[in-house]
């Protein structure tokens, strides 16, 4: 069992390698100019990759990134086909990965908790 946990785990990591390089040289979508893809969770049975995607700008609209990268997946799957030399290329399922907002949104917080006056 455990070799299927360290395949799946190296192939999750070569598709997420694979995928970012894709999108920053390959694809011209301006939608798709800001995001970083942050990690990749294949499935069992490498079918389906769930694939995490934050923004740049945390402040920017998800919807139009998500409808850039869902119309990109055709294009994207078989590229990935191409340069990964596997049999089955898994389904792309695109997630958004809001932590980076979040962990901002925290550190805010914490920040007015700290100091209330605004001074430091």
């Amino acid at each position: 069992m455990p070799r299927e946990y360290s395949r799946n785990q190296r192939l999750g990591t070569e598709v997420l390698r694979t995928l970012s390089e894709l999108l920053r040289f390959e694809t011209k979508d301006p939608r798709l100019k800001n995001v970083s893809l942050t990690g990749v969770d294949l499935s069992r049975d490498l079918g389906v990759a769930r694939v995490y995607f934050s923004l740049l700008d945390p402040g920017d609209s998800v919807e139009p990134v998500r409808e850039g990268l869902e119309r990109a997946s055709g294009f994207l799957r078989s590229k990935l086909g191409q340069s990964l030399l596997i049999r089955h290329v898994p389904e792309l399922r695109f997630l958004h990965d809001d932590s980076a907002a979040e962990s901002s949104r925290m550190s805010q917080l914490i920040d007015r908790a700290l100091y209330p006056d605004g001074g430091k």
